[in-house]
């Protein structure tokens, strides 16, 4: 039986990549969005995230999680909003799959590990989501009662790359490809997260990363 998937701020341009990419495997996939389903879906839950039930979950194998903020003004909402959706599916079966951020990745940097987001080159117009991000995985490590899995795209999250169907896992650490270079695309972070939804071996309660080849 086809693994019955929610993605939450499927409109978005990561959430209907994965949309397409869980589709096109064969799973029962339902877009989670606060208008128009834009997505290959074939069902669609027409909700703010924020206003989500147990109710609205109850059923799914997995929820992925591809809500994000890009303001100043909503960059609060991410941590909130994660932390909600943890609640409603706390004491269930039900996978909970996050769409991280890179900055909290660790370099090494005089001896000892740090997160990428306190190097010094790291871009100050990023710093504000890439803290937004670090809490809500800091406040996924508190809690024992959902399965989740925090999944970190490489440095460079190329919207436009291509797909080339190839990528390497990785863990806390942040990875270099064969470029020496931290880079992924859109399109094969999302192979990575649905591979993460039919694994035999799923990384529950930990972090993941993802990084071209």
């Amino acid at each position: 039986m086809a693994q019955k998937i929610a993605v939450i701020a499927a409109n978005g341009r990561e959430g209907r990549l994965i949309v397409e990419e869980a589709v096109n495997r064969g799973l029962d996939v339902t877009a989670i969005v606060r208008g128009e389903n834009k997505t290959v879906a074939p069902h669609a839950v027409i909700k703010d995230a924020f206003d989500l039930t147990k109710d609205d979950l109850k059923g799914f194998d997995v929820v992925v999680n591809a809500f994000g903020t890009w303001t100043p003004e909503t960059f609060d909402e991410l941590p909130r909003e994660v932390a909600h959706v943890a609640d409603l599916l706390a004491g269930t079966d039900t996978r909970f799959i996050v769409v991280g951020g890179a900055g909290s990745l660790l370099v090494e940097s005089d001896g000892k590990k740090i997160a990428l987001e306190d190097t010094p080159d790291f871009p100050d117009a990023f710093k504000g989501v890439s803290a937004a991000h670090g809490k809500a995985l800091a406040d996924l490590r508190t809690r024992d009662d959902v399965e989740w899995t925090y999944v970190s795209p490489a440095a460079d999250f190329v919207a436009d790359g291509p797909r080339t169907g190839e990528y390497q896992l990785a863990g806390d650490d942040l990875t270099l490809n064969s470029n020496g270079e931290s880079e992924i695309s859109y399109a094969d972070y999302a192979i990575g997260i649905v591979d993460e939804i039919v694994t035999d071996h799923p990384h529950i309660r930990e972090r993941i990363s993802l990084v071209s080849k």
